[in-house]
């Protein structure tokens, strides 16, 4: 397959030692029956005789049949099979397709989500194929069974694995995450780890997490490892990631983050998305353009379109005069649906940029078309995406901000400076690693709500040892994301 129809598959094959290591782990006798549920060449169905695999490309499953000849390929949609399947296993190991919930459509999402509910899981909007695909492997198992399967890092932090993972400590007397630093797949920027599951049929108490720097075939899973409980999952927003920091940062964390001189960001602010225009070249002019096509300044706002230019403490009417002398295009028409339009400005609507913007989603379905709804000034501006850490700007030059930015309001009498000057705080760093989540790339990414969470200020109670342990928990959750690398 070529890279593209790769990606859209989530066809990324397993090394040859990994694929032997969850063979291994969960095949305990000659006589168990293996399930793979997504079986692609069938490199893990070749370990073991006694296999059924499970294949909707007609290519990879004859590639299978070939590498495996003594296993069973069905060539058929999993969900599907599974459904009407009589059959029961006593492991499962695999490498389910990776497919994120943009591409992860149609009829096969629809069969995935209601087998799914029949279990018991509820998946939210956003889930990506590979944890419906464990859900329903589980499912498939006989009393006491295994499952040993490649996931996503993001099963660490990522909310829709909440309810996987609670299906799996309901289901499983044992679960065990192995997190794997360097990468087990080198050619992708996704990182992932190792889901071990075993006595299916016995709810289990908790997870045991267990860190190692590069993998290599084991005949078991490892034993080390930190045992987290649910409850301390659960006060821990439901994330394992926040555990591979050592034990005693995360408690000293938890302390420092209590401290009546410390914030959590959504106490003094609102963050949320920018505006979504539907059609940003149309809708942002260059100055340039506005001139040329008459375009009434009052009808033209200042936008923040990316967070490349969230440097320093503030945007100023200076940097915004140095925007508009380069003719950037970052003039938004920003027009009130209850007022009158221009001519000139009707004439611009009425242009073939604007009779292609008016047919994109956004557009064709709000009235009018051309009014950009949910733009407002904010105070401040954060940005989601970033390497080193996520820049909080001041709005000094009354800017608007697209959604490639977030908007932070003030609130309960905190200024806008005060927020700025708590910004610039070790601990604050820490606080953005733990409560955003990695992307592939070494970026850190932060969501509105992670974003309310992250604690700013400088605790009372601040020491030279917490200095220490501040920069210890961030060169370990900033060396899990491939910083620099």
């Amino acid at each position: 397959m070529t890279a593209d129809a790769k990606k859209r598959r989530g066809a990324y094959y397993t090394p040859e030692d990994a694929v032997a290591a969850l063979v291994r782990w969960a095949v305990h006798k000659p006589s168990d029956r293996l399930l793979d549920p997504s079986c692609g060449d069938g490199r893990f169905l070749a370990l073991h005789p006694r296999s059924i695999g499970v294949e909707r490309d007609v290519d990879a499953s004859r590639e299978a049949r070939l590498r495996a000849p003594k296993a069973t390929v069905h060539v058929a949609e999993f969900f599907t099979w599974a459904s009407e399947t009589p059959e029961r296993f006593d492991c499962a190991a695999g490498n389910p397709p990776f497919i994120r919930y943009q591409t992860f459509a149609g009829d096969t999402r629809t069969r995935a989500l209601e087998y799914c509910a029949s279990q018991g899981v509820e998946f939210s909007a956003l889930t990506s194929s590979w944890a419906p695909f464990l859900v329903t492997a589980a499912s498939l198992l006989k009393q006491g069974g295994r499952m040993a399967f490649v996931v996503p890092a993001e099963i660490g932090h990522a909310p829709y694995a909440t309810p996987l993972l609670e299906f799996l400590v309901s289901r499983f007397e044992k679960i065990q995450l192995i997190a794997v630093k360097e990468r087990i797949f080198p050619e992708l920027s996704e990182d992932v780890w190792l889901l071990y599951a075993d006595g299916y049929g016995r709810p289990g108490q908790g997870f045991l997490l267990t860190t190692m720097r590069r993998f290599a075939y084991r005949p078991n899973p490892p034993r080390a490892g930190i045992k987290v409980g649910l409850h301390d999952w659960r006060t821990w927003n439901r994330r394992l990631r926040s555990f591979l920091l050592p034990q005693r940062i995360l408690e000293r964390y938890a302390e420092l983050a209590a401290d009546s001189h410390a914030k959590r960001l959504g106490g003094i602010a609102k963050v949320g998305i920018g505006y979504v225009t539907g059609a940003n070249e149309f809708f942002h002019l260059r100055p340039s353009a506005a001139e040329e096509h008459h375009i009434p300044a009052d009808c033209l706002h200042v936008a923040v379109r990316n967070g490349r230019v969230l440097t320093g403490t503030a945007i100023t009417a200076s940097q915004v005069g140095r925007w508009i002398d380069a003719d950037d295009p970052v003039l938004l028409l920003r027009l009130d649906a209850r007022e009158r339009v221009p001519n000139a400005v009707r004439r611009y609507l009425d242009s073939e940029a604007g009779i292609q913007a008016r047919q994109t989603y956004k557009c064709r379905n709000r009235e009018p078309w051309y009014a950009v709804p949910d733009v407002h000034v904010p105070d401040a501006f954060l940005s989601y995406m970033s390497g080193t850490g996520p820049a909080l700007v001041a709005n000094q030059a009354g800017c608007v901000g697209t959604n490639s930015v977030h908007t932070v309001r003030m609130r309960n009498g905190t200024a806008v400076s005060e927020l700025v000057a708590m910004w610039n705080s070790p601990l604050r760093e820490l606080s953005c690693e733990i409560e955003g989540h990695p992307l592939g790339g070494g970026m850190l990414k932060l969501e509105p709500r992670e974003a309310s969470r992250i604690v700013v200020g400088h605790p009372a109670s601040w020491a030279q040892s917490d200095a220490k342990a501040v920069e210890e928990g961030l060169d370990t959750l900033r060396s899990w994301r491939h910083i620099g690398q």
